[in-house]
């Protein structure tokens, strides 16, 4: 007679047994070709990232039902995806881990359920999501169903999107369709030497289009964090693009109906900096608008988003008396801070987000106005610039606007201004607020005046400081109501923090529709 206190013993044993191999991944071998390529494994990236123990696995003994090309002899490690929970600095995040050392983390049926499966807990439990690719692509052998999935996975994301924040993290290769999921997210971060994405791989393009490249020139980071603005953020190896994440969730809600974490300061919300200082004589000599942002936020700290990419836009975080705050800021010394196709894109999508998530936006302007030229114009500027416009239009969240320098035409409006939605609007006394700038308006305005004078140059020298003093200086608009102050530069993280604090309960009431019909 066998003893039950035994048989409880034996089944013990034996999910002790299976939960030990399946831990085990590809194997010792596998794991340790991750190592020499700088690489951690799936399990040690889930633990470097959660909280110690805190990690809660879903899903270990899911397995693929396909029986054909071999499948049916085929052990796949938790079908090559671990998910799970745990917590990140003591907040909840929910967790994809692609496994490669499991059949190349090929991407399969069930493979997808888990990713869904994932994505959908956290949007019930309101908790972000972090999906960490490291896959050979699709596993052809399982056809339609592995097609299938991916759309499965497409659509969850896409529901989940603007209800809690989701980041993409770039640790391998993820390329054909399954690239598409990370760029879907709210952000993506890519490692540097060992991340690629691209829509298909060097071999499958020589095939059907005859191009010879490279891996890295066609998926690497300088395609993705510099040309196409795909990727967000850039980290240097595994544990870089981890901690990249982590300070990227400090600054955000765990989901649309929680405020933005705000953390005790110790930086004085009324400190006063020297800014004046930083900016040339001339208004269309460049100058550094990283240092304005430094001297301003909390501790001189912002968090970078698409740093790379259309560096004539410059959007991150960073905090104000503790609370995190996006920033859109035009640069100067990058294409004169004219807002082109990309910028604007990569303006609009950031103000979309900060929405989103109840994060208060504040704009540093100094641009001369939107890119013109036939490149731009068939490129279509006024509908990616447009973009601009309906991101600032629809936004809920308290908007701030400081005006340095130049707030030209398009420009104007595009790095906000009150007719478009801003709040609150402060210009420094070095500000030009104005539909151009005066030189181009009196070229314009008094072209025969000065072609027919005796002295064209004084002429034109007298309609330009005229127009100037009439229309180009900031207490014209502070007049009628366009500008709220004129502030001494110093004071500005006083203005902003004041502002923000009155800002605290913002509540918009809009008419009923399903969403906006931005161009794309």
């Amino acid at each position: 007679m066998v003893d039950e206190s035994d048989k409880g013993l034996d089944m013990l044993e034996e999910l002790k047994r299976k939960r030990e191999h399946i831990h085990q991944m590809g194997g010792p071998k596998a794991i340790e070709e991750r190592h020499k390529k700088g690489q951690m494994s799936a399990r040690e990236r889930i633990d470097y990232f959660f909280d110690p123990g805190t990690f809660t696995e879903m899903g270990l003994f899911v397995k693929h039902r396909t029986i054909a090309f071999g499948m049916d002899q085929r052990e796949v490690p938790a079908e090559g995806v671990i998910t799970g929970f745990g917590t990140v600095n003591g907040r909840r995040v929910v967790v994809a881990a692609e496994d490669y050392t499991a059949m190349a983390g090929t991407f399969g049926e069930y493979h997808g359920r888990k990713f869904v499966r994932a994505i959908e807990f956290a949007k019930e439990n309101g908790w972000p999501f972090v999906g960490m690719n490291d896959s050979g692509g699709a596993r052809l052998q399982e056809g339609i169903d592995a097609l299938e999935s991916y759309g499965w996975l497409f659509r969850s994301q896409i529901l989940a999107s603007g209800i809690v924040p989701q980041i993409a993290l770039l640790m391998g290769p993820c390329l054909g369709g399954q690239a598409y999921h990370p760029v879907m997210q709210d952000f993506l971060i890519q490692t540097k030497r060992t991340g690629f994405m691209g829509i298909a791989g060097p071999a499958f393009v020589k095939t059907q289009t005859g191009e010879e490249i490279s891996l890295e020139e066609l998926s690497g980071y300088r395609a993705h964090a510099i040309r196409s603005g795909q990727t967000h953020v850039l980290a240097e190896d595994d544990a870089d693009c981890l901690d990249k994440c982590k300070e990227l969730l400090s600054f955000l809600p765990s989901n649309n109906k929680d405020k933005p974490p705000r953390i005790r300061g110790d930086d004085d919300p009324e400190r006063k900096e020297d800014l004046r200082s930083l900016l040339p004589e001339h208004p269309y000599e460049p100058f550094d608008m990283y240092r304005v942002i430094e001297k301003i936020v909390d501790r001189g700290h912002f968090f970078e988003i698409l740093g790379l990419h259309a560096r004539n836009m410059i959007t991150g975080f960073a905090r104000f008396n503790g609370r995190p705050v996006g920033i859109v800021a035009s640069q100067p010394k990058w294409m004169a801070g004219c807002i082109d196709i990309d910028a604007a894109d990569k303006g609009a999508r950031f103000v979309r987000f900060c929405d989103l998530f109840s994060i208060p936006l504040v704009t540093l302007h100094d641009s001369p106005g939107y890119l013109i030229g036939s490149e731009q114009d068939w490129g279509g500027i006024l509908r990616h610039g447009a973009k601009l416009l309906f991101a600032w239009a629809d936004a809920t969240v308290p908007l701030i606007a400081v005006i340095l320098r130049k707030s030209y035409a398009g420009a104007h409006y595009g790095m906000l201004d009150k007719a478009i939605g801003a709040d609150f609007v402060f210009a420094w006394p070095t500000a030009r607020i104005t539909i151009v700038g005066a030189e181009t308006a009196a070229s314009v305005i008094f072209a025969k005046e000065i072609r027919e004078a005796d002295k064209p140059d004084d002429v034109r020298a007298k309609r330009i400081s005229e127009f100037s003093v009439m229309y180009e200086n900031p207490y014209r608009a502070a007049e009628r109501g366009y500008v709220d102050d004129v502030i001494d530069p110093a004071d500005t993280r006083k203005a902003i923090n004041r502002a923000l604090d009155v800002l605290e309960g913002k509540c918009v009431t809009r008419p009923w529709r399903k969403y906006s019909n931005i161009n794309l």
